[in-house]
């Protein structure tokens, strides 16, 4: 029987499984984890905050819309509300964008590794390729 040691390392080894950037479609069999340092880079931004209170207000205006929908109310007031929701959406979607590049795709600039790169490189075109459909 392996060890709590040989169990970790062969955890470690099958949470990458899959390469950076590319569809999850199998959530529940196994865990996915971001590549080492992630989590940490985005705690240390000064933006995180902003982010997270527009996300907090968008939330709110996700429930304010079910609410407007639970009360019928007229449906091109419904509207311009996830018109609201959609354009708050779009501009952190943008922050965080910028957040990648200033501090992951940077990063890996810096390292010099032309592999990881490549990497970064195909894990924005994935991302732009997704939003084109």
């Amino acid at each position: 029987m392996p060890g709590a040691e040989e169990q970790r390392q062969e955890s470690k080894q099958n949470s990458f499984e899959r390469p950076i950037g590319h569809a999850l479609t199998n959530l529940s069999s196994k865990a996915i984890y971001t590549p080492k340092g992630y989590k940490s880079i985005m705690e240390k931004t000064p933006d995180s905050t902003a982010i997270i209170n527009r996300l907090s207000r968008i939330e709110g205006q996700v429930r304010g819309v079910a609410r407007m929908v639970e009360e019928d109310r007229y449906c091109i007031d419904i509207l311009h509300q996830v018109q609201a929701i959609k354009s708050a959406l779009s501009r952190v979607e943008s922050e965080i964008l910028k957040n990648h590049a200033h501090h992951c795709v940077e990063e890996v600039i810096k390292t010099g590794s032309a592999k990881a790169q490549r990497e970064k490189f195909s894990e924005l075109v994935d991302l732009f390729e997704k939003t084109k459909r």
